[in-house]
């Protein structure tokens, strides 16, 4: 598991391999991944949006933005473990991701970034 705390948020992640098959004649490698983001501040926070950048050993990095997390934007007060699982396909068996999530303190109203820390994509067997 990889983690990062930025401004007392931090974030979790555990990443793995979903299998492979094939779309429109190619080959894909589906990737999962476990985040957990936890609020050990002492202000509640909510999550708007996300940035992501995605590394294919094959393919130009990709960034994707987007409104929440799963459709939600959660709010995590002090104390409180916000869970969700996602996942991506690449085109290469070897790959990673990182990126932030842009958090607002409901307490002050200010807006920051929670660092997502880099994290490997790849099957046991790319690894031998």
């Amino acid at each position: 598991m990889i983690q990062q705390v930025t401004q007392g948020i931090r974030i979790s992640v555990n990443a793995f391999f979903e299998g492979t098959y094939f779309k429109n004649y190619r080959l894909h490698y589906s990737f999962g991944y476990r985040i957990s983001i936890s609020n050990h501040g002492k202000d509640t926070v909510q999550l708007q949006s996300r940035h992501w950048k995605i590394f294919d050993s094959l393919k130009p990095t990709a960034i994707v933005d987007g409104e929440g997390v799963v459709g939600k934007k959660p709010v995590i007060k002090p104390g409180q473990v916000y869970n969700y699982q996602s996942g991506c396909l690449l085109s290469s068996p070897i790959g990673a991701m990182q990126g932030h999530y842009d958090m607002i303190n409901l307490a002050s109203t200010k807006k920051f970034r929670a660092n997502i820390p880099k994290f490997e994509l790849s099957p046991a067997f790319a690894l031998n």
